[in-house]
């Protein structure tokens, strides 16, 4: 019974379930065709399979057999991404494809320990090869890999390309035609990786060397070698870069084909040759072959003088000698003689033309088919797994085999190679319904369900009327081969007309009746195939089935120094008396041994289907399609699989599926799965005859019965997603609040500790320091030491920030805190750079008129403070330009000062020389001299340079005496004037005169000069108030008030 995997609820990456397209079965049809309800219909049948392609559904399953539709392009469905869709999921819980069999088929083999195999079938350009890489790919991705299997991995794929180059060839059905039959073996060890490989190859095409069909080519590889092959390799290979020039070439008249790009296809097969491990010698000795073939094909006979054959092409001859490692006489002789050997002795006999030219293909069909047969022994090597100890210490591996084989062919003219191809299907159909039948049984007994047995066509009266031993097609084949005398085709029919005349399989144009014998040629026969009737030429059976090649072209050959040849021709055959087995009898042997190399193991099914023979894309021929659905018995398949029960699954599936549909197990059973399929099934309104329960798999016998509870379940979908939908909201926000709750608790768990931890620390760092400053305090008037260092950087700290926080606010602020002894000289010098900052910023900051009026103020000072009684108020007072207006200047007196300019003016009492007489008049300040004006008219002038000194009183009076020389005839006499603003006129005065040094303050009395040698003298007393008065001695009596008392 085949594994079925792991059973899975749901797979959301996965493109298409299979119960899920069910509800789309009007459009893209059934994937399994054992759900037709019509399932006997061929019609039927094939619009499933339209319907599928149509809408690229090219995989189709019949149980576990998968069909396979060309679809001629490249489908979006072969990515890494869909491997891994398919790794490891049950075989019909995802959509038909290539990777769910390859996959199925890999887990058997894990689980069960049994050898598997996977059979590849299908017409020419059905898509078999591109199946099998397809299946390689995804064993090559998806196993586990080593540095080893990495390599055994590339070389597995890399086989390939070289096996496609020498066995494939363009036809007329398909431009990649494997030409041959193909089974290999990938060896997996105890943990699936692939560890070795093994290929066995059947029937090479070995005809088509030397003849092909029109509109067909050779063997890709001579293509490949004279497209690709570097310039200096052909000219020692003696080959031009033109296959017109090749005989063997040119029969099909289709040297290039624009699907096929043998420039590029060359430079894949020279890397892969490298890969798989080719060495130099031998890929050299490989191509020494293909060429001497090319040089076989261009060898021409003629006839001598005497009548003899002899070879007319020297040069080729010359070139096969060197290619082929033999002496070229030798050669000549064999292709233009024969060895007979009668009584005992041996003769040479001359060939005929016809004969000669025979040799020479047959020389070139052997040397080819031998050298290709040591190509797949090579591979083999490259494969083998050869660690043999490990081998041993891991147990037995396992092993997947691929069967890549020809299909069921029918052409126009059938022949021995379509008889062979038609033969090895019907083995395989035997082998396929015998083992589909004993798996359906094996099923049914596992879970206890009555097998039913089922009438199906036993191919096997077929299979004796060919391969009976003495009385069999290929016994009287071999027998008329071998008989002496002159064998010929009719006379092999013939003898088939005399011993298998009776046979019901068996027909000929002289057996049949008066209808059949108008289809049926008088050198044909007909076999009657379990796919249908095929017509065979009878003509060349016998030469193909010998495929001899003379004695004496093996001597020669036998000799040859080609490391490849000498290996393919073993001189023990020259020797060998015994005759070989004919081509026929070796393919059915190999055949046989095939058969039971399959029947050791679990197979599995891929039929490949042509859609058309245009090889277009989207092109569905239903013609060519039903033509192949009869010849790949997939209705006989179909009606097996469909004898019993056309659906089963296991219970937890179906339960899982289709749960919704009943209360009882809805939303969960808790009970046995049997039980619970029971309830469900009843609900459901199934009928006794319409199913049964096994031991572990529900068995539906009707399709309708499945697609009813389908459409039932989807029906129910509807209230089941908004079921769904409103649980999962509700588990959403459930959820989300808890983990919201969650969070929040350990939020402010962390918070809380981290506070804790946080007040713990100040609490110690603050006992710590508290420690620190007592110890300090007490050490504190000690040198500086570790116990009290703490405590004094705490003074200068503090000192100095309270010096930050509280500095002075301006200049005139003389606050500064104390400083801490040790920092006594810094205070000092922190207090000096402080006030200096501050004053510098000060006068940066004062506007030019203010500076004026401060260094006015400070030349006040220094001459008035503590000197002058009235001086502290005139401090807060400020000094102006001038005390006159200039509408107050009179226009006489500014013209009569010319370029001189008033700096300033101001109200003056001028007293009288003699009786101090008040007079009012006009100070005025120019730059270089001081003047009195009284009205328009100038009374004094007084240049600076002439002003000797200016003596005021310390009262609060506002008198003033310029002094001037007396020998100076320009000046009268000292000048007594009396101002208001004494204290600002005496300020500018002085500093436009310079005289700021020449300014005397006087207690009691100012003398002054009257006239020459006369003087006057100004007394000065305190009072309540200002009087001005003349005395008795003619002194000037001034009383002031005192207002700041010393």
């Amino acid at each position: 019974m085949r594994y079925r995997g792991r059973e899975v609820g749901g797979e959301s990456g996965v493109h298409l379930v299979m119960e899920s397209t069910l509800t789309a079965r009007d459009r893209v049809g059934v994937q399994d065709f054992v759900l037709l309800e019509n399932y006997t219909s061929e019609a039927a049948f094939i619009e499933n399979l339209r319907r599928r392609f149509g809408e690229k559904l090219i995989y189709t399953y019949i149980g576990s057999v998968l069909v396979s539709v060309n679809p001629y392009k490249d489908l979006e469905i072969y990515s890494k991404a869909h491997m891994e869709r398919y790794r490891g999921v049950s075989f019909y819980e995802i959509s038909p494809h290539i990777y769910a069999v390859s996959d199925n088929t890999y887990r058997a083999m894990r689980t069960e320990r049994r050898d598997q195999c996977i059979l590849i079938s299908g017409e020419s350009g059905a898509g078999k090869t591109e199946a099998s890489k397809k299946i390689l790919q995804y064993y090559a991705t998806t196993c586990p890999v080593t540095d080893h299997m990495s390599t055994l991995r590339d070389r597995l794929l890399q086989s390939n390309p070289v096996l496609e180059a020498f066995g494939n060839a363009k036809t007329l059905r398909n431009d990649n035609s494997s030409r041959f039959g193909k089974y290999m073996d990938v060896q997996f060890d105890f943990r699936g990786a692939p560890i070795g490989g093994h290929i066995l190859n059947y029937l090479l095409e070995k005809s088509r060397v030397v003849h092909q069909n029109h509109g067909e080519r050779n063997f890709h590889i001579f293509y490949q070698l004279l497209e690709g092959g570097e310039q200096d390799q052909l000219s020692k290979l003696g080959l031009e870069r033109n296959a017109q020039k090749y005989h063997y070439l040119v029969k099909g008249c289709c040297p290039r084909v624009s699907s096929i790009n043998d420039k590029n296809d060359w430079k894949t097969v020279r890397k892969a040759l490298t890969v798989i491990g080719f060495h130099e010698e031998e890929v050299e000795d490989l191509l020494n072959i293909i060429a001497s073939v090319l040089h076989l094909g261009n060898t021409q006979f003629g006839e001598g003088e005497d009548g003899e054959t002899q070879i007319t092409t020297e040069p080729q001859l010359k070139y096969l000698s060197k290619l082929l490692g033999v002496d070229g006489e030798a050669l000549r002789e064999a292709l233009t003689h024969k060895k007979l050997t009668a009584k005992g002795e041996e003769m040479i006999s001359p060939l005929s033309f016809e004969q000669a030219v025979a040799a020479r293909d047959a020389l070139a069909k052997a040397v080819y088919g031998r050298a290709f047969t040591w190509l797949v022994a090579k591979i083999n090597q490259s494969l083998a797994f050869k660690d043999e100890v490990y081998n041993s210490s891991k147990g037995s591996s396992s092993v997947i085999g691929l069967l890549d084989i020809y299909g069921f062919e029918v052409f126009q003219h059938n022949s021995f190679e379509q008889f062979c191809i038609n033969y090895c299907n019907e083995k395989l159909q035997q082998l396929f319904i015998k083992l589909t039948l004993k798996s359906e049984q094996e099923e049914y007994e596992a879970e206890g369900i009555t097998w039913e047995p089922v009438k199906y066509f036993d191919n096997k009266i077929i299979c004796d009327l060919v391969e009976e031993k003495h009385k069999g097609f290929i016994s009287i084949l071999d027998e008329e081969c071998l008989r002496p005398g002159e064998p010929s085709d009719i006379s092999f029919l013939e003898k088939l007309e005399d011993t298998l005349g009776g046979h019901a399989h068996f027909v000929t144009h002289k057996l049949a009746n008066g209808k059949t014998r108008k289809a049926v040629g008088r050198e044909e026969f007909r076999l009657i195939h379990y796919a249908g009737e095929v017509n065979y030429t009878v003509n060349g059976f016998l030469d193909k089935n010998n495929d001899l090649l003379y004695r004496n072209l093996k001597e020669v050959i036998c000799q040859s120094d080609n490391q490849i040849l000498s290996q393919c021709f073993h001189k023990e055959e020259v020797t060998d008396q015994k005759r070989p087995e004919t081509a026929a009898t070796q393919f059915k042997n190999s055949l046989a041994k095939l058969i039971e190399i399959l029947m050791s193991k679990e197979p599995s099914y891929v039929r490949c289907i042509k859609p058309n023979d245009a090889k277009q894309s989207g092109r569905f021929d239903e013609a060519l399609v039903r033509h192949q659905v009869k010849y790949l018995g997939l209705m006989e398949n179909l009606r097996v699989r469909r004898a019993g029960f056309a659906y089963r699954r296991r219970y937890e599936a179906f339960l899982q599926r289709y749960k919704s549909l009943c209360p009882g197990t809805w939303p969960n059973w808790h009970g046995i799965l049997a039980d619970g399929v029971a309830t469900l099934v009843q609900h459901l309104g199934y009928k006794p005859e319409e199913y049964k329960l096994g031991k572990t798999k529900i068995f539906i016998r009707f399709p309708k019965t499945l697609f009813t509870t389908e459409d039932a379940l989807e029906a129910r979908r509807p209230a089941l997603a908004l079921t769904l939908q409103t649980s999962w909201r509700g588990y959403r926000e459930r959820a989300k609040y808890h983990r919201i709750r969650h969070a929040v608790l350990v939020i402010q768990s962390a918070w809380r500790g981290m506070k804790s931890r946080r007040k713990a620390r100040r609490r110690r760092h603050a006992a710590e320091i508290i420690r620190k400053f007592i110890k300090g305090f007490i050490y504190r008037h000690y040198e500086r030491s570790p116990e009290n260092e703490y405590f004094l950087d705490h003074q200068r700290f503090s000192f100095l920030m309270t010096l930050v926080r509280n500095p002075p606010k301006s200049v005139l602020d003389k606050s500064w805190p104390i400083p801490p002894p040790s920092l006594t000289e810094a205070s000092e010098h922190l207090c000096r750079l402080c006030m200096q900052n501050m004053m510098r910023a000060y006068c940066r900051r004062i506007q030019p008129e203010w500076k004026k009026q401060m260094e006015q103020k400070v030349v006040a000072s220094q001459i008035f403070q503590d000197q002058k009684d009235s001086y502290p108020q005139s401090v807060p007072k400020l000094f102006v330009a001038s005390r006159l207006d200039s509408e107050e200047f009179n226009l006489k007196v500014i013209q009569t000062l010319g370029n001189d300019k008033v700096k300033y003016g101001v109200a003056v009492t001028k007293y009288d020389r003699r009786g101090y007489k008040a007079r009012p008049r006009q100070l005025l300040l120019t730059s270089s001299f001081a003047m009195l004006v009284a009205e328009a008219k100038l009374k004094q002038k007084i240049d600076y340079a002439a002003l000797r000194s200016i003596s005021v009183s310390s009262l609060s009076d506002g008198f003033m005496v310029l002094h001037v020389p007396s020998e100076d005839n320009k000046q009268k006499s000292d000048v007594v004037l009396q101002c208001d603003h004494v204290i600002e006129v005496v300020t500018k005065l002085a500093t436009m005169a310079d005289k700021k040094n020449k300014v005397n303050i006087s207690q009691d009395s100012i003398t002054f000069a009257v006239a020459r040698g006369k003087e006057g003298v100004i007394d000065f007393t305190s009072g309540p108030e200002l009087k001005v008065a003349k005395g008795k001695k003619g002194h000037l009596l001034v009383t002031a008030p005192q207002l700041n008392p010393r």
